[in-house]
């Protein structure tokens, strides 16, 4: 009989599995489901399966406490890493050391046109192994010369948002025959006498001309010409007249004050302007990238560095303007009188022009 009385007393001693756990023999009839093997504190062991609701048994190895806070320590020290590691920016590989923002003449397809792509061709082989953006300022460039204004929005928009998403990048502005007029406005502190201030864009922020490390101006039409198509002349802001070459081929009608020659207008590729240009924007830029070269030991500079932006979306070129039908060679001079932007202003006429060349 004690034995009896020992078994019994046994079995009371052994607990009853609590709300939410299974007996062993619950366990063991669970479908089984293999897992893989099992790396515990360097030793592999033998497969484990996982049973139903989730619960793993695995063969011929106990999974004590400290293997189970190893496993959680790995686990939380590989999503450390991952938060910690460098996640290479967008901004970095997007933004070039220097960009060109050009805008073609009159007639010229959509693009560059042959004298900005001239200028930017010299430019590289100038700056050796810096990388170099090009936008095309995005604008009819037709004979309805009003319609420059939407090149000078356009051209103001992207040096905007490529100042506050690329602070770094240095910006250069360009432009021939009426794109160089586009370009010069762009620059302009103040909006024109006798333009309203609704028909224009506002002048760009002063702090911008830290960001345009050179203005480069081919064949920009003169105050003569201006008042011919009845528009206001051409101001380069002060800001950028230190950072800025204007060139000009002798006696070309557009640009020359007393020029006669329509077809001068044409040779600043083969007249050696487009080189003359690109070097001296190749000089600025090297300049402006040696002056952000911390020297060791000197103060900061002033006003040198440029002003942090908020971000703003890079403006994209729109659907290409289509050419004129039928244009020939670049007509510079319109064939009617063209209204400007805001009110007309009174001019004296302008002294008669020669011939043609």
């Amino acid at each position: 009989m004690p034995p009896i009385a020992s078994s019994q007393n046994e079995k009371m001693r052994k607990p009853r599995p609590s709300n939410g756990e299974k007996s062993t023999r619950e366990l063991q009839q669970m479908p089984l489901t293999l897992v893989g093997p099992v790396a515990v504190d360097g030793l592999s062991g033998p497969p484990c399966v996982q049973r139903a609701l989730g619960v793993v048994v695995c063969q011929h190895r106990a999974v004590k406490p400290r293997h189970i806070v190893g496993l959680i320590g790995a686990a939380a020290m590989a999503t450390w890493a991952i938060q910690i590691a460098p996640i290479p920016t967008t901004q970095a590989a997007s933004c070039p050391d220097a960009e060109v923002i050009f805008a073609r003449g009159t007639t010229e397809d959509p693009g560059l046109g042959p004298t900005g792509d001239a200028f930017v061709d010299s430019l590289r082989a100038r700056i050796g192994t810096r990388s170099l953006g090009v936008y095309p300022v995005d604008y009819p460039a037709t004979t309805d010369f009003p319609t420059a204004v939407v090149g000078i929005t356009d051209a103001r928009t992207h040096v905007l948002a490529t100042a506050a998403n690329c602070p770094h990048t240095k910006i250069v502005l360009g432009g021939f025959s009426q794109g160089a007029a586009v370009t010069g406005f762009v620059t302009a502190n103040v909006v024109p006498d006798g333009v309203s201030a609704s028909d224009v864009p506002a002048p760009m922020p002063p702090e911008i001309a830290n960001h345009v490390a050179a203005v480069a101006l081919f064949g920009k039409p003169s105050t003569r010409f201006m008042h011919a198509i009845n528009d206001p002349p051409i101001t380069v802001g002060q800001q950028y007249v230190a950072k800025t070459i204007d060139l000009c081929v002798d006696n070309d009608l557009v640009c020359d004050s007393h020029g006669t020659s329509f077809s001068a207008h044409n040779e600043y590729v083969d007249a050696g302007l487009v080189d003359q240009g690109a070097a001296f924007v190749a000089s600025q830029l090297q300049a402006s990238w040696a002056a952000d070269v911390p020297v060791p030991g000197a103060p900061p500079a002033r006003g040198s560095a440029p002003s942090p932006l908020s971000p703003l979306p890079l403006s994209a070129p729109a659907a290409p303007a289509a050419p004129a039908p039928n244009a020939g060679p670049t007509p510079h001079l319109p064939s009617a009188p063209l209204t400007p932007p805001g009110p007309a202003v009174p001019v004296a006429p302008p002294p008669p022009i020669g011939p043609l060349a």
